[in-house]
């Protein structure tokens, strides 16, 4: 008989992170395979609400972090690098004489080094690239040792451009930040990301699997003909994508409080009337910039739902105290379940700093975008939106790289409006949504190349 696959699955304990790995952990499992998901020693006890699936495991690898606390970025990825390759060569000898020996092992960002531990013990792996597409391409643009426009030696010009197969040209405020020097993550990401695309040239058999569907980016993923990727997105909970589990409402392993109480309020509202606004679990926003999207999202006259990270309850009174706004008008909370916010029927859009898993959240809603981009591939995902996509529209910043209020206004008049290019793009967030849900149920594109996954 044959025994049933073990996939490992490796990731940071970061809420960008740990979406898409958990979700692609309960879609294989399942499937009939066995999964371990794996996070740092000090991460897994930080996540709340894991999932509990038969099939469904958990572990651990070290960082260093419980034996060298808070460290600036380039030094965490310097220990992290040091220290979690034996941590995770150790729990792969530990599962297999548990009699449970990993055949798969799929990592995603910022862990290029998986790789080198897979193949030093012939074990097969993938990378799971949990940003689109067309920002993996760019990429491997930059950082391929072919021809990649990063040299390690020249900086890159502010004039740099990049042509893909079939899009428009990417300019300078299109491409991912961080691989210009003057960005304050250049000197973490360069690196990283320069050996995540020579490692997978240096795998005989590269693989990559990325949170998107062939509809949406299949062209791109059809561009490496000395690589394999797949498609298997949206990542998303069942409930909203498939269908097939109707309870998997939500990814689990949270790293924030979900206070739940806004569902009741946007229950009152009538259908595509609120505007539903989130920055991410990594994004801080200057006071200035929060003044500015306030008064963008009071002066619209719509109600508003504000995802503001970390605020409490006295803060939230005071603010709304402070600046006149009726408990009908905005409902503020520090978190939320966002997929199923943007899945509500009240929901008519959405202002987000188009992280990726925000992205594809708002596609599989079917709701339109207003976009303010913070860093790193966010400006590459709304040039998507807006020019290739057509589901949502770019917020433009000020001269002091503000997004202002009359501008947010601007934008928000334009999605949910009834001029012909509000109707447009809410035609086109439609479209992306029933294409969405095609490419995961049952015979669709990414349903299928999960079924290949399994199969290798």
């Amino acid at each position: 008989m044959k025994s049933k696959k073990h996939f490992l699955l490796l990731s940071l304990p970061v809420q960008s992170h740990i979406n898409p790995t958990l979700q692609l952990a309960k879609i294989l499992t399942r499937s009939g395979a066995n999964v371990t998901y794996a996070t740092t020693t000090t991460g897994l006890g930080r996540l709340g609400a894991l999932p509990t699936i038969d099939g469904l495991s958990y572990a651990t690898f070290s960082d260093g972090k419980e034996h060298n606390g808070t460290l600036i970025l380039d030094d965490y990825l310097a220990v992290l690098k040091r220290v979690a390759p034996q941590s995770v060569t150790k729990l792969l000898q530990d599962l297999s004489t548990k009699g449970t020996p990993v055949t798969f092992i799929v990592y995603t960002v910022v862990l290029p080094w998986v790789a080198e531990v897979a193949r030093d013990i012939n074990l097969p792996s993938a990378f799971l690239f949990i940003q689109c597409a067309t920002a993996f391409s760019i990429f491997h643009r930059f950082f391929n040792s072919q021809d990649g426009l990063h040299d390690g030696v020249h900086d890159i010009s502010p004039d740099v451009s990049v042509q893909l197969p079939g899009l428009p040209l990417f300019t300078c405020k299109d491409i991912p930040d961080f691989v210009f020097r003057h960005n304050q993550y250049y000197s973490s990401m360069v690196p990283v990301l320069q050996e995540h695309i020579q490692t997978l040239e240096k795998d005989p058999n590269p693989f990559v699997l990325v949170n998107t569907f062939d509809a949406l980016e299949g062209d791109i993923i059809k561009s490496f003909p000395n690589m394999k990727l797949l498609a298997i997105g949206p990542l998303l909970p069942s409930a909203f994508s498939d269908g097939n589990d109707l309870d998997d409402k939500s990814f689990g392993g949270t790293l924030f409080k979900n206070p739940n109480n806004y569902l009741t309020w946007l229950d009152s509202k009538p259908d595509e009337s609120v505007i539903y606004a989130s920055f991410g679990s990594i994004v801080q926003l200057q006071e200035t910039q929060k003044e500015e999207i306030l008064h963008g999202l009071m002066t619209s006259n719509r109600p508003f739902l504000w995802v503001i990270r970390d605020i409490n309850e006295e803060e939230v009174k005071s603010m709304k105290l402070n600046n006149g706004i009726a408990d009908e008008l905005g409902f503020i909370v520090p978190w939320c379940s966002q997929v199923e916010v943007l899945c509500h029927r009240s929901i008519g859009c959405f202002v987000t700093h188009c992280g990726w898993n925000s992205t594809v959240e708002s596609i599989i809603g079917g709701v339109p975008m207003v976009g303010c981009p913070q860093f790193s591939e966010q400006k590459t995902n709304i040039n998507m939106v807006e020019q290739v996509w057509g589901n949502g529209i770019r917020v433009k910043e000020n001269d002091e790289g503000v997004f202002g209020r009359e501008e947010i206004r601007r934008c928000l008049d334009i999605v949910m409006g009834e001029e012909e290019k509000g109707k447009e793009i809410r035609r086109n967030a439609m479209k992306w949504k029933c294409l969405a849900v095609e490419a995961v149920k049952e015979g669709g594109s990414s349903h299928n190349n999960v079924k290949q996954f399994l199969e290798m």
